[in-house]
């Protein structure tokens, strides 16, 4: 609820709006717990448009594979000899959401003279050096993850096309259509997807930029996935052109540091590297061959939002600049700032995540419709003035009779939760707020200064 002082100051600010020649509106002001916001109406964000469509909606409806790349999965799977398809498609994508990252050496080492210190606390008599190496050694193989890299061959990468095309190409296209909403001028023309696995990065930008994007660079270590991704391209054989053109394969990243892309994307390949060492040189990498947009997405668990914010640090802390664009990198989405992640320094951490509704492939199996959970973050180079500072909707919103319940990540870099009523609000904040969704921006600004309230004015002499 707004406090008596957070409703005083919503009424000098009416006043202050008055005494300046501003015309009152009942979309002007908002009270959020727990300070005092302003909608953001300095260039009448709604226009002619209803609020169903103010420009903070960004949810997409279910997304659906395109027929062609569909039916090519399809083909390709019914080919396959292997039984228990289904089996294998569930115990992939229960393992792959379970993993964690791996553990560095040195916390490692730590544990292991943690482990030494408690064993030593009850000396065995006839302890000797190797015996007590070999304790530590068992009680850290029991206690520590056993994270293993997985090597995709012919039969694994079918698996994995099954179990996560659908859901990486909703995933990436949402992401995409964050930056095609906000930015509709931008035309990409070069994008290079880094452990690109089935080509679902390719096909989604296709769907979004087609008209635009002129050349592909799918770079991904294993030989059978590309293999995989270029067969998926030809309607599921060898011979047929491919159904996008200017696609093209490599196992290793290009050398040059000028060879920069419009778009650079990982989607869910930072967490298959094998510590943070290898992660941040890639990272710092393809930031490097970053001309306009950076998109890193990964599993919506605490380990993939971790993940992301180490990569989002990275890049805004690092003195990495390119040879070709000296321009500075901010976070375009989805925080409305560049301070720490509020959700990460929290009592207890939570992942910032997002879910967006798809189609999956119609396997047997496969027939109902889904929701992929993620998480992301994309950085630009360029200023943050660029983009809008308008608060995030971070969890599901609660619409109750006559008040709308939003937590919102908000430019100051906290977390708010934010309840709101056209009684307070105005009816215009209350029908957005009311028809916004998780993952939706929605438009408020917080002002630097606020005039004082009543209680705060000089006495008069």
């Amino acid at each position: 609820m707004a406090t008596a002082s957070g409703l005083r100051l919503l009424v000098n600010l009416g006043r202050w709006h008055r005494d300046r020649g501003v015309v009152p509106q009942s979309r002007a002001l908002a009270v959020l717990v727990p300070g005092v916001s302003q909608v953001d109406n300095k260039s009448d964000f709604l226009g002619k448009k209803p609020h169903r469509q103010h420009p903070g909606i960004l949810k997409l409806p279910h997304v659906r594979l395109p027929p062609a790349l569909a039916n090519a999965a399809q083909l390709l799977l019914l080919g396959n000899s292997a039984s228990n398809v289904e089996k294998q498609v569930q115990a992939l994508t229960n393992y792959l959401w379970s993993r964690h990252l791996p553990v560095e050496p040195e916390e490692l080492q730590r544990r292991a003279v943690h482990l030494e210190k408690k064993i030593l606390e009850n000396p065995d008599p006839v302890q000797t050096e190797e015996k007590l190496h070999q304790a530590v050694l068992s009680a850290l193989c029991r206690t520590t993850y056993h994270w293993q890299k997985l090597s995709y061959n012919e039969g694994l990468s079918l698996v994995y096309m099954a179990a996560r095309l659908d859901g990486g190409f909703a995933a990436v296209s949402r992401a995409f259509h964050e930056i095609r909403a906000r930015i509709p001028e931008f035309q990409p023309q070069t994008l290079m997807d880094f452990g690109s696995g089935t080509g679902s990065v390719t096909w989604a930008a296709h769907n979004t930029w087609g008209q635009s994007l002129r050349e592909y660079m799918c770079v991904d270590s294993s030989a059978a996935m590309l293999d995989l991704a270029e067969r998926l391209l030809k309607a599921g054989s060898e011979s047929e052109e491919p159904y996008i053109p200017g696609v093209f394969f490599r196992q290793f990243l290009p050398v040059s540091p000028k060879v920069q892309f419009d778009v650079v994307v990982s989607a869910f390949s930072l967490s298959e590297l094998p510590s943070k060492a290898d992660r941040n040189e890639v990272v710092q990498t393809l930031w490097r061959k970053t001309s306009h947009f950076l998109i890193l997405v990964e599993n919506g668990t605490k380990a993939g939002h971790r993940l992301l914010m180490d990569a989002r640090d990275l890049v805004l802390q690092g003195k990495e600049k390119s040879p070709v664009d000296p321009q500075s990198g901010f976070v375009f989405a989805p925080c409305p700032h560049e301070l720490p992640c509020p959700q990460s320094t929290a009592s207890k951490p939570l992942a910032c995540s997002f879910s967006q509704p798809y189609h999956p492939i119609p396997f047997s199996w496969n027939k109902n419709p889904r929701e992929e959970r993620f998480s992301l973050v994309i950085l630009a180079r360029g200023l943050p003035e660029a983009a809008h500072r308008w608060p995030r909707i971070t969890q599901p919103v609660l619409k109750r009779p006559r008040h709308v319940h939003c937590h919102l990540c908000c430019a100051d870099g906290h977390m708010q939760h934010a309840v709101i009523t056209a009684r307070r609000h105005g009816r215009d904040l209350y029908r957005c707020a009311r028809v916004s969704s998780w993952g939706d921006l929605l438009p408020i600004i917080t002002p630097s200064e606020l005039p004082p309230s009543p209680a705060q004015d000089p006495p008069e002499s």
